[in-house]
């Protein structure tokens, strides 16, 4: 009886094998837990095992996860985002109210919030480490310059998601800075004041605003991330993780399973207990409600990029984002000029100058924004003016602000 009863589950187990299409792999793959081809002509089983086979360049190492890991990040701030977003209210009377409410009333509301900032951060860190090692070891040469292009733009996608969240709550933190920020826009000549008008939506940062950036943040941004993340991914799949024509013992290729994919596993698993950590050690401190009508003394940064951005719109204003649109565009033709075959750094003076040119501008930046972190924000718009309607366009008074709306929501706590 036991005996038929295993052949009877050797049966079942086996058919199951023979009748599962191995396109189910793709699943897998795009959770980075797969990188061979997949035979999707042969057993799911067998197509699996085939696949573990992927090999990589022999110099592939701990650096080579930080892609792997950023794309962790990604999910733990789309999963938090998701969750945050059943109780967040975007509208000026009642998004401060909601996260008030998340943070304090909701079970682990505030521990979601807190990871979130946190991911949001260490995010950010992580991308520019990644860009920083496709740089030095110029991983965009042949054929991998589209790859490049695609890794440049989801930089772009991971800062504006950063600067979009940072009004959501509403605190007088993050509307300020967004302020100055669009204030500096504003002064680009030709295109900035379009794009200042397009992403404030009125006269002031408003309710209009705060619409456009919740919009941003939760809709047009995921769908872009998603489209570049599954083409980055489907990249690096065709052309490897690195070249395998350079490093030491070439022609000693490793296996993707279990080496690699233990790197990643570990570091992500290390990554979260970081962020985790971080959130219930140092959480993010809850400030005051946005005022239009009431400049801050200062504008202390709550997220890794507010700092140095800070730091060169209070030094060159307008030129701040013309600075960093060339850095980019230098950045995003190099491959056009670092053609050679030679991939140390000091003999390629073409990426070498760039690298020096773009750190360093964010270095500075980075200083010069802490050093006048307790600074008030450089700004256009004055307690004098008058503060926007929650749907855009100014209030008809003009000679005192409208007082900030009342924050004490009934089963919420103020």
């Amino acid at each position: 009886m036991p005996k038929r009863i295993l052949r009877r589950v050797a049966e079942l187990r086996d058919h199951i094998r023979e009748s599962t299409d191995a396109n189910l792999l793709a699943v897998l793959r795009g959770l980075g837990l797969l990188y061979g081809p997949l035979d999707r002509r042969a057993r799911i089983d067998r197509a699996y095992r085939s696949a573990q086979q992927y090999q990589l360049a022999p110099q592939v190492g701990w650096r080579h996860a930080l892609g792997g890991i950023t794309y962790f990040l990604l999910m733990v701030l789309v999963g938090t985002g998701v969750l945050m977003a059943f109780y967040y209210r975007p509208s000026v009377q009642e998004a401060y109210p909601s996260v008030q409410h998340l943070v304090s009333s909701v079970p682990f509301g505030w521990l979601m919030r807190d990871l979130h900032v946190w991911a949001a951060s260490l995010v950010l860190i992580l991308t520019t480490l990644h860009f920083a090692r496709a740089l030095v070891e110029g991983v965009y040469k042949a054929p991998r310059e589209t790859n490049w292009t695609v890794g440049l733009l989801l930089l772009v996608v991971v800062l504006a998601f950063g600067a979009s969240g940072y009004l959501l709550p509403w605190e007088q933190t993050g509307y300020w800075t967004v302020t100055e920020g669009l204030d500096a826009i504003q002064g680009v000549p030709i295109v900035g004041g379009l794009v200042a008008e397009l992403l404030r939506g009125d006269v002031v940062v408003s309710g209009a605003t705060l619409s456009r950036f919740f919009a941003l943040h939760v809709i047009i941004l995921p769908w872009l991330l998603l489209g570049l993340v599954s083409l980055h991914f489907g990249l690096v799949r065709k052309h490897g993780v690195a070249p395998l024509a350079y490093g030491s013992g070439a022609g000693r290729a490793v296996r993707f399973y279990p080496r690699h994919l233990m790197r990643i596993l570990g570091t992500a698993a290390v990554t979260l207990a970081v962020a985790v950590s971080l959130a219930v050690l140092l959480p993010r401190a809850f400030g005051p409600q946005a005022d239009p009508g009431v400049v801050p003394e200062s504008v202390p940064p709550t997220w890794f990029a507010a700092t140095p951005w800070r730091g060169m719109v209070r030094y060159l204003g307008a030129f701040a984002p013309v600075l960093l649109l060339v850095l980019g565009l230098a950045v995003l033709v190099l491959p056009l000029l670092d053609r050679g075959p030679e991939r140390d750094l000091r003999r390629r003076p073409a990426a070498l100058t760039v690298a020096v040119l773009a750190f360093g501008s964010l270095l500075l930046g980075a200083v010069a924004g802490l050093a006048n972190q307790r600074e008030a924000p450089v700004r256009r718009q004055t307690a004098v003016e008058a503060p926007a309607t929650p749907f855009g366009g100014a209030a008809e008074e003009t000679a005192a602000p409208a007082p900030p709306p009342d924050t004490t929501t009934p089963g919420r706590v103020p």
